[in-house]
């Protein structure tokens, strides 16, 4: 979820109504005015919260809403981390209450310092790992990670919404599972319901992004309806872990 989509009282309110149709934990997005691994729907969620202005300040009041509710994690590309310096993004956002913060460009070269960064701050730092990568690279990776591991069920941006290769995912979680003993997450390309179903026998937790965020854009009193929609098709997969 953005932050800063919506006014404060209007985004606290959606904040409250999705958690209680379902979502286990919020991913709240800080926006960014190259989300290159977005698709047109974050995109356009994020240029209107840019619009909006004060970025930092409503993400961080986005994030201590949403962290009263249920575990919240923040995502970032790393120009925003630089900006603000990672020591000092990595403190405000533990002070909001975040319970991790995902770099999902993190360059190699500027690992070492986040995750000291965050780990300073007592925040966890999940990597979103490219279905790419060579044994080596996974290695390095997921050496550094902490909290979970983000396996992208689409090779595509956000928001993408055509069909899913299982197999080939299923390949990759087995992978994943093999190089970390870091729990799977996976998101992106899971555009309904029954993909939802079929993605979480995979993993252990199931993220729903887009299909949110474009009824925020467009009919935000429909969220709640879509994250009960996507929370009841992964109900018998349900634990403290897995779900919308």
């Amino acid at each position: 979820m953005p932050a800063g989509l919506h006014p404060v009282r209007a985004e606290r309110h959606q904040l409250d109504q999705i958690a209680r149709a379902g979502a286990d934990l919020f991913e709240i997005g800080l926006a960014h005015h190259d989300a290159g691994l977005d698709g047109p729907v974050i995109q356009a969620a994020y240029h209107r919260a840019l619009n909006r202005g004060h970025v930092l300040t409503r993400a961080l009041r986005a994030v201590e809403h949403a962290a009263g509710l249920r575990p919240t994690v923040v995502m970032t590309y790393w120009d925003p981390v630089s900006r603000y310096g990672p020591e000092h993004l990595a403190r405000l956002l533990a002070e909001a209450g975040a319970v991790g913060a995902m770099v999902v460009d993190l360059p190699d070269d500027q690992a070492e310092r986040w995750q000291a960064a965050a780990q300073d701050a007592n925040l966890s730092t999940p990597r979103l790992v490219p279905r790419h990568l060579t044994d080596t690279g996974l290695a390095t990776v997921t050496a550094g990670a902490s909290g979970w591991l983000y396996a992208p069920a689409s090779t595509a941006p956000t928001g993408y919404r055509g069909p899913l290769d299982f197999p080939a995912l299923a390949d990759f979680t087995t992978r994943l599972r093999t190089a970390s003993p870091l729990p799977v997450v996976s998101g992106v390309g899971i555009s309904a319901p029954a993909l939802a179903e079929r993605v979480a026998p995979l993993v252990d937790a199931v993220v729903i992004g887009t299909p949110v965020v474009r009824t925020l854009m467009t009919a935000p009193e429909r969220a709640p309806a879509t994250t009960a929609a996507f929370a009841q098709a992964l109900n018998p997969y349900a634990t403290t872990e897995t779900r919308a």
